[in-house]
């Protein structure tokens, strides 16, 4: 994927996840699903290419959980609530944002989430996704799991450009979770469920990357204190 904006394709993946001409389109397609309608309690990725989504959440009176970039805090997701905002939703859902207005939260003080918005590098239509390559909304997930605030009723998906939807298989970790749902600008692809993870992968994650993620820190003493 390149940089060819005036032909709508994605902003280059590498070390981020790519803005796309059309996001606003998928979001507004999103917003047709049953599994949107139904979601009182949104969970969110950072990135700019879910902007729309995390706005038109706001707009439509849904309780907004946005990762803090790198899971760098020991609360690591910020709390966006419309009945107690007085930012317009596309400013309020922005990343920038939200570190200066919103609290932060861990998931002992988090609702349970209906839907699961994540950003993407890649996808096939079996779901898996690839990600910028840290594994931040992996263990986003594996933490919320273990709380039991996303379950198998929790749906799960991402918004992207067509040509980040591809045909061949992608790899799969262990400790990976798998899209649900694709949305684009122009089309819904549903994908097969499989079993998620059950929570967090100890075996997965070097010491140095424990020791970077203050909530993974923590509870890993908690476990060996």
């Amino acid at each position: 994927m390149g940089t060819d904006r005036c032909r709508g394709l994605p902003s280059d993946p590498r070390g981020h996840i790519p803005r796309f001409t059309g996001s606003d389109k998928a979001a507004e397609r999103l917003a047709t699903t049953d599994a949107w309608r139904l979601a009182r309690t949104v969970k969110a990725n950072p990135d700019s290419a879910q902007l729309p989504v995390r706005a038109r959440a706001l707009a439509e009176g849904k309780i907004l959980y946005m990762a803090v970039p790198k899971i760098a805090t020991i609360e690591p997701f910020y709390l966006i609530d419309p009945a107690h905002s007085t930012l317009p939703p596309d400013q309020a859902a922005s990343s920038r944002t939200a570190a200066k207005a919103s609290p932060r939260v861990g998931p002992e003080r988090m609702l349970p989430i209906d839907l699961v918005v994540c950003g993407s590098v890649a996808v096939d239509r079996q779901g898996v996704r690839l990600g910028k390559g840290a594994g931040y909304s992996d263990i986003e997930v594996a933490l919320l799991i273990e709380e039991g605030l996303v379950t198998d009723a929790t749906v799960i998906v991402t918004t992207v450009h067509p040509l980040q939807v591809v045909d061949e298989p992608l790899p799969e970790g262990g400790h990976d979770f798998r899209v649900d749902m694709i949305l684009t600008e122009k089309d819904i692809i549903m994908c097969p469920r499989v079993p998620r993870p059950h929570g967090l992968n100890w075996s997965t994650m070097p010491a140095d990357k424990i020791a970077a993620i203050p909530i993974l820190a923590a509870r890993r003493q908690g476990l060996h204190g």
